[in-house]
Formats: structure tokens, sequence, C-alpha cells
């Protein structure tokens, strides 16, 4: 299982990118897909095109839910990764993959980097 995170699919729905081109092997091999929530309202926000908002709809029609047990993980996370102003909704999309057993999918590693110790794995 692997979840996507909101700059992830952003990128996906985009032919020809490497994240689209990486997305095609991975569903080649079978793999299943995921996404929170919490990065599916990110993603609301946009920036998307019509197209990609389309295919996102279509992949992703029911986004993992993020319960209690994942505000309690995210806020482990917040407090353990240092409290970074603006990597609390990161907190959230890691907890709820961790809960899920799914690794990420993301642009920006870096944003992830300090969840590995949680046992947090990219994909």
């Amino acid at each position: 299982m692997i979840h996507f995170d909101t700059n992830f699919l952003i990128e996906a729905t985009v032919a020809a990118s490497s994240a689209h081109e990486r997305f095609l092997v991975w569903a080649a091999a079978g793999e299943t897909f995921g996404m929170s929530s919490v990065a599916w309202a990110e993603y609301l926000c946009g920036p998307f095109d019509a197209l990609g908002e389309a295919i996102a709809r279509q992949m992703f029609a029911n986004p993992e839910p993020f319960l209690a047990v994942d505000a309690a993980k995210a806020a482990e996370l917040f407090n353990h990764a240092g409290r970074r102003s603006r990597s609390l909704a990161d907190c959230m999309i890691a907890a709820v993959a961790l809960r899920c057993g799914a690794r990420v999918a993301t642009s920006n590693k870096s944003d992830f980097a300090a969840f590995h110790r949680f046992g947090l794995v990219l994909a």
C-alpha cells in the first residue's frame, strides 16, 4: 500500500512527469494506493486543473479517515520532530500512513525524513 502526499498526487496527474511515471510502474506491479483525508483536503485547496481533479477523484473516492488514534500519533510526531509550525499536516499524513502500514509517496522527502525513526517508509 502506498499513500500519496498532496504534492505527489498533483504531479502524478500530469502526464510524463516523474511522479506519473513512478505511479505507472507501481500500478503495473499491482501496487494498491490510498490517501489520507488530510492530504485529500490539502489537494482540494489546489492548484490543479480539471483533468487532474477528475483523475484524482477517480483514484481516491474514499480517502482514509483521520481518527483519534491518528491525532495522538500526529502529536507525538510533531513533538518529537522539532515542532515546526508548518509540519503539523505532514505529521497527520504520516500518522495515517503508519496506522495503515502504508509507504508514503511524496515529492518533498525532506518533509517526512524526521518520521523515519518512527517507522515511516517512503515509496
